[in-house]
């Protein structure tokens, strides 16, 4: 599984013209659920990125997580995370899992976030989406459950 954090003063994400998730000052993760993942790696993930320290103190250090500024989180489900481009000019996605499996992972990534009281909002899963994001920093962080 891998997540891609950025740090955002706000974003949204829209379906359709019509937002159907926004945070405001926060993370937005992109995330992706690779074949063979499990529960672990959607709980390890969420707890990596609700305490990962990407947070500036009043010396400007990277010294507090979305928990300690109350930060907010948007959750898009983004199997293109798992594109393998060392071969060709057509990205493969093999290493993606099912829609299923992928699914059901996203949302159990979403509830342990919930979990800590982090205010989250999502996407909508296999849907063709538009992202406002309002990247602060910058600052993009990739983190992965396998490593």
């Amino acid at each position: 599984m891998k997540a891609l954090l950025q740090r955002v003063s706000k974003a949204s994400v829209s379906v359709d013209g019509a937002v159907v998730g926004q945070v405001g000052h926060g993370l937005v993760v992109l995330l992706g659920v690779a074949r063979g993942d499990t529960e672990e790696d959607a709980r390890y993930l969420a707890e990596k990125t609700a305490n990962l320290r990407i947070f500036s103190d009043e010396e400007g250090k990277f010294n507090l997580s979305a928990l300690e500024v109350d930060g907010e989180i948007l959750v898009v489900s983004q199997f293109t995370l798992l594109a393998d481009a060392r071969k060709g000019r057509r990205p493969s996605f093999a290493e993606a899992a099912p829609p299923e499996e992928a699914e059901s992972l996203v949302e159990k990534f979403t509830a342990f976030l919930h979990g800590t009281g982090l205010k989250v909002a999502t996407g909508l899963f296999q849907r063709h989406m538009h992202l406002e994001i309002h990247n602060d920093g910058p600052v993009t962080v990739l983190l992965q459950s396998k490593q």
